[in-house]
């Protein structure tokens, strides 16, 4: 049964030729007596609820100002693909690893939410790949960096500086 499935839905998307889709307007096109569309409609009926929003950009802060209060509010902030429950790539699972071998609160934000925010961020650090990991508001690097770092002990000790900062702040 699910070869027969296969074969039909393999049989209908070879079937299907570029020359049969016309494009209508900017971002859609028709194709298949099917329409297919690319941009937000600007639809007046349209609820609130279904209009795509950015949670950040609701708050009414920039997004560089979220940015420098992450690293100043938290001793040990990564911004990562994913989150540290469930990294989406394995540079930002690596970071996690590393940092949770130290038993430290990690702050972390998704930089695949919101691309404005990945953008921010890069132009914060002035690093243009992720994770990128601040330590006591001090921009330490990516996954390769706090690696050699842990392999070298200079992590341990900018950690205990992390943890020393966050019990002062308590």
């Amino acid at each position: 049964m699910a070869r027969a499935l296969s074969k039909m839905l393999l049989k209908g998307i070879g079937g299907i030729s570029a020359s049969r889709s016309t494009t209508i307007a900017s971002g859609s096109f028709y194709q298949s007596k099917m329409w297919f569309s690319t941009t937000i409609p600007n639809d007046p009926d349209t609820h609130d609820d279904f209009k795509p929003t950015s949670k950040i950009e609701i708050s009414g802060v920039s997004l560089q100002g979220i940015v420098e209060q992450d690293v100043k509010e938290n001793p040990v902030m990564l911004y990562m693909k994913g989150v540290p429950e469930q990294p989406r790539c394995g540079f930002s699972s690596l970071a996690v690893r590393v940092l949770q071998e130290y038993g430290v609160p990690i702050s972390a934000r998704n930089i695949l939410e919101d691309a404005e925010l990945k953008n921010a961020v890069k132009s914060f650090s002035h690093w243009p790949t992720f994770p990128q990991i601040f330590i006591n508001g001090e921009f330490v690097g990516g996954s390769d960096i706090i690696l050699n770092m842990h392999q070298n002990g200079e992590l341990k000790e900018k950690l205990k500086d992390a943890q020393a900062s966050r019990g002062k702040a308590e």
